[in-house]
This record gives C-alpha cells, sequence and structure tokens, in this order.
C-alpha cells in the first residue's frame, strides 16, 4: 500500500494532483495575507498592522501553519519544476505544453518561468521583512530598537515592535516598489492559467461550471495581484485609505 501511494504521488498524475492541491492551498493564503496587508493603508500610523503582526508571530497555531505554509510553497515549486523538467525533456517544450495550439496563451507556457519568478521575489519579500524582523537586519539603527505602545478596546496597553516602519521606509525605496510590481504581474499570469488549472487537474471539469471557475479564476488573477501592487504604490506616493479597513 505504501509503494503504491509513493509511486502514485512520484508519477505525472500525482505530481499534477500535488501541483493542484498546494497552489489551492496558496491561493487560499494570498487572500487572508492580502486582508492583512490591506492594513497598511489605514492612516492610523500602523497601528492595526504592528498588532496584527504580533499576532501573526506570537499565535502558536498560526505559527505552526507557517511552516506548513513554507513546505508547500518549496512542494508546489520543486513540483512544478520536476514537471516541466520533464515535459521538456520528452517533448522538447515548455511546461505542460507538447504541441503549440493557437489557443495555447503565454502564461500556459511559461509556467515555470512564471513560478521561479514569483520564488525569487518571496526570498526577496521575506529577507526584506520577516528576517529583517527576526534577526534585528535593519537598514538603520533606530527601525529595529522602536517598540510602540497601544492601549486596546479593553483598556489593556500592547508593546509591540514597530513593522510599520520598516514597511514604511521599504516602500520609500523606488527599486523595492518596481520589483514589488513586476512580481505581482508575474503572480497574475502564474494564477491566469494556474487558477482553472488546478481545478481540472482535480476533474472538476464540466460544460456547465467550468466557464463559470475560468471568469472566478481570470477575476482573482487581475483583482489579487492588483491590490497586492497597489500598496507599495500608494505608499511610495504618500496616499492612504479615506476610510478604516479592520481585518482583526
Amino acid at each position: 500500500m505504501n509503494n503504491w501511494f509513493i509511486r502514485f504521488l512520484s508519477s505525472s498524475i500525482g505530481k499534477k494532483l500535488i501541483m493542484s492541491l498546494t497552489g489551492l492551498f496558496l491561493i487560499t493564503f494570498l487572500l487572508v495575507h492580502l486582508g492583512g496587508n490591506l492594513q497598511l493603508l489605514n492612516d492610523d500610523e500602523g497601528k492595526v498592522f504592528n498588532l496584527y503582526a504580533k499576532m501573526m508571530t506570537t499565535n502558536p497555531l498560526i505559527k505552526f501553519t507557517s511552516y506548513g505554509l513554507y513546505f508547500f510553497i518549496l512542494l508546489h515549486a520543486v513540483q512544478g519544476l520536476l514537471i516541466w523538467a520533464k515535459n521538456r525533456a520528452a517533448t522538447g517544450t515548455k511546461y505542460a505544453v507538447r504541441k503549440k495550439s493557437p489557443n495555447t496563451s503565454w502564461a500556459s507556457s511559461n509556467m515555470a518561468l512564471l513560478g521561479v519568478l514569483i520564488l525569487v521575489f518571496l526570498g526577496i519579500h521575506m529577507g526584506d521583512f520577516w528576517f529583517a524582523m527576526k534577526y534585528q537586519v535593519w537598514p538603520n539603527a533606530d527601525l529595529g530598537n522602536e517598540m510602540v505602545k497601544y492601549t486596546l478596546d479593553d483598556e489593556t496597553v500592547a508593546k509591540v515592535k514597530n513593522l510599520y516602519a520598516k514597511v514604511n521606509w521599504s516602500f520609500s525605496q523606488e527599486w523595492i516598489v518596481i520589483v514589488y510590481i513586476i512580481s505581482m504581474i508575474g503572480l497574475a499570469f502564474h494564477l491566469w492559467h494556474g487558477f482553472a488549472s488546478a481545478f481540472q487537474t482535480l476533474g472538476l471539469n464540466h460544460k456547465k461550471y467550468t466557464p463559470f471557475i475560468e471568469s472566478v479564476g481570470k477575476i482573482f488573477s487581475i483583482v489579487i495581484p492588483a491590490l497586492f501592487a497597489l500598496i507599495p504604490i500608494l505608499y511610495y506616493l504618500g496616499i492612504r485609505w479615506p476610510f478604516e479597513f479592520h481585518f482583526i
């Protein structure tokens, strides 16, 4: 039984199944992560975002889930590259495309390239925020040493690291904003093909609901990356929401 399961997971169908399941999990993560990041645009000097960041870094369940997230990101990337390499070796073409047809999109032909671009961005993103916060590697001493206090609704005083100050500094750097915009364009193309493809691999392919899934996928692939890219753009321009947004 175990040997059968291992052979299945290492087969082409098994690899594509893992790609689909991990891809759908990461799509869900994008929604949650976006909800937290949008709090950066509140005109409250980072209060809601800093409290959100503290919860994300101290809650045991969330910390455990984050390790699973890292694993799934790597698994998704590795499986994608393995599929691309196998198809390229077998057919001489790129990711999952045996014979290009007039209906083949650029995104579907370059999923591996887009995946590598996103993986590189994640490395930069994690280094710029998570690594800097965890190991106190800041562009200047003030950012790393600053702690802020907030009075909550129940009059409890919370003392947290001011990650908002680091975000504010990073998004004032033109090159970082440009990297984010380019990466989100790559993410949009990756989702454009990957969203519907994941459902199709799982067998959810029917003339009644496939058009709906494809439409939702296209909307998702445009709106979500656009909102992620909007945050550094608005920060760079010094613009905040005219209303408050609370995720927690």
